[in-house]
């Protein structure tokens, strides 16, 4: 079970969006679809699904927050003729950040937004063996521009199973970005690669609730280790849903939430919906409890 999964909030495109993207990238499949009832935002439609073998969550639940480039996942592809299809299928009613072409870090490389607000940096690498097609990549911006390395050191302090690869820096004559400053680092948390890197143009846009991290935790003692390490904004703690101090948000889940909330039974998925609704941090003993109550 992959440990730390990408999470997307759409307004009511997750289903639509999770068809397109089965239908667009190798290795994806949706895993599982349900509707959490009597919510906040009303019938909130939540699905599991495998893009290029790496899991993602998507919701719909609301126009409360909007996708944006501070988070993008960048795709590795083995040939240039790859990076163009991806690059057609996916610009088509979106837009483009960085047009396809040649840069002095890849032969074929673009970044795109497609028509769901979701961002993709397509990167040729070349017929190399890659374990993890997909990277999710953070872009530090506005307040947290120049916090990518402290905040990726934080990150890799708290998980127990992490390191920090590749490191590049901007140099001398990279203005606005300082030199010292993070141009690309790969880090590994539970297995999973990520990317990160600062930037210092006048962006108008930062993190949000719109993309963050869900872990999966098999304790209610794993639960508390990551909640108290990681939350900093009180009331941004919410339903598993915290934000770190970067403005970067997490939610903390028990690995049996997937397994609860896909019960056959409607009334049981509605009584496990109501008893985290109430939740802050989420409490297993008491979601088991109702889980299991006849």
């Amino acid at each position: 079970m992959q440990k730390i999964v990408p999470h997307l909030w759409f307004d009511t495109q997750a289903g639509e969006a999770a068809d397109f993207y089965v239908s667009v990238f190798p290795d994806s499949k949706e895993k599982s679809r349900y509707v959490l009832e009597d919510t906040p935002s009303g019938d909130a439609l939540s699905v599991s699904l495998t893009i290029c073998g790496m899991d993602f969550m998507f919701i719909s639940a609301g126009p409360y927050f909007t996708l944006n480039p501070s988070v993008s996942f960048m795709v590795a592809c083995q040939t240039k003729e790859e990076v163009d299809l991806l690059h057609a299928k996916l610009v088509e009613g979106g837009s483009v950040l960085m047009p396809l072409d040649a840069y002095p870090y890849s032969e074929r490389y673009s970044w795109v937004v497609d028509k769901f607000g979701v961002s993709w940096q397509l990167i040729y690498v070349g017929p190399i063996d890659i374990p993890q097609r997909i990277t999710p990549t953070q872009l530090f911006v506005g307040d947290v521009n120049g916090k990518c390395e402290e905040a990726i050191r934080f990150y890799v302090s708290i998980f127990k199973n992490a390191k920090i690869g590749d490191i590049s820096r901007y140099g001398e004559g990279a203005l606005p970005d300082l030199p010292e400053h993070i141009n690309y680092i790969g880090y590994t948390l539970e297995d999973v690669d990520f990317a990160a890197m600062d930037s210092a143009l006048d962006h108008q846009f930062s993190f949000n609730e719109a993309i963050s991290y869900v872990v999966f935790c098999e304790s209610q003692e794993e639960i508390d280790y990551y909640w108290n390490a990681l939350s900093f904004v009180p009331e941004a703690e919410q339903c598993g849903w915290l934000k770190d101090k970067y403005g970067f948000s997490w939610q903390i889940v028990p690995s049996e939430m997937d397994e609860m909330m896909t019960h056959s039974d409607p009334e049981t998925q509605a009584k496990i919906t109501q008893a985290f609704l109430q939740m802050k941090k989420f409490d297993i003993t008491e979601l088991k409890r109702v889980y299991e109550e006849k």
